[in-house]
């Protein structure tokens, strides 16, 4: 067998955590992976994935087999890309991840231009409620909001972002507008629920002043467009990202409340793993999305 197809075939099924995916996107059998995942691992003498009836995990052996073999395909296909365009188009295919509502609205679009401006180009855009571990999933790019917490991966802001407080008139025609953020705690408020944040906290910050609010209601959502839906029907005061309501409030159908304070910001970021730091594929989707989102 080729060590570089079975280091493809390796990546796809680490990638899937799935025989019966990697299968179809291969377009064979389930056996017939699993018959080579088999030959590969008495080639190495060391058992790459530990295989339950439901899924695949990786072997502290496998994780290091995918770890340097991604980088050695990488480096692989920018090889043959040097080789084979002199003009330096960029291709091959990037897999990203994002944000079911931001992705929809503006990754999906990004996509759509840029394949069309590289057409030599795949990208495989995987939406998700929770962001995805880049090397534990085989993504090449995720798109992130607020600070980055991992210092393993490297990020480029794509655009400033704020968290924006806000509320339809019709709310605060009927219950006022809070002039402290204390005050949301006698409001409805719309509670989205993501990540591992505490539920239905909200942290303020002044200058040197913070203050951080428990808030409720009787709504709540994993779902920001189904939260954003209720608060223009005008059902409570929820916070939300500055892309996904500065429309509403330039048309008046949503007021932005204690605008003095500010939110934990929710920068968007593009990031990346280092090994993929100089992929020229890579760079070029990251720069444009760049000048996409300005």
């Amino acid at each position: 067998m080729d060590g570089f197809s079975d280091l493809n075939l390796f990546a796809l099924v680490a990638r899937n955590r799935n025989l019966a995916a990697a299968a179809r996107e291969l377009g064979v059998t389930p056996p017939a992976v699993s018959k080579r995942l088999a030959q590969l691992e008495r080639r190495l003498g060391v058992r790459l994935m530990n295989r339950t009836t439901r899924r695949l995990s990786l072997t502290p052996e496998g994780e290091l087999y995918l770890a340097n073999g991604s980088r050695i395909l990488d480096e692989l296909s920018e090889l043959e890309q040097l080789v084979t365009r002199s003009r330096g188009e960029p291709a091959g295919l990037l897999r990203v991840n994002a944000s079911f509502g931001f992705g929809r609205t503006h990754i999906a679009p990004a996509i759509s231009k840029f394949v069309e401006r590289f057409p030599s180009m795949q990208i495989q855009l995987q939406l998700t409620e929770r962001p995805m571990n880049l090397q534990e999933e085989g993504y090449d790019l995720g798109i992130r909001f607020g600070e980055v917490p991992d210092a393993r991966v490297n990020a480029r802001l794509l655009r400033k972002n704020r968290r924006i407080v806000c509320a339809s008139p019709a709310y605060l025609k009927q219950h006022g507008k809070p002039s402290v953020p204390h005050d949301l705690a006698r409001h409805d408020c719309i509670v989205l629920r993501e990540n591992d944040s505490a539920y239905g906290t909200w942290h303020f910050s002044r200058g040197k002043r913070a203050e951080t609010v428990k808030v409720g209601g009787a709504l709540s959502s994993n779902d920001g467009s189904a939260v954003l839906r209720w608060t223009l029907d005008g059902r409570g005061i929820a916070v939300r990202s500055e892309w996904e309501v500065a429309d509403c409030i330039a048309r008046g159908e949503l007021t932005p409340l204690l605008t003095e304070w500010s939110l934990p910001n929710a920068d968007i970021h593009a990031i990346y793993l280092e090994r993929n730091r100089l992929s020229a594929k890579l760079r070029a989707f990251v720069d444009f999305l760049g000048e996409f989102l300005k």
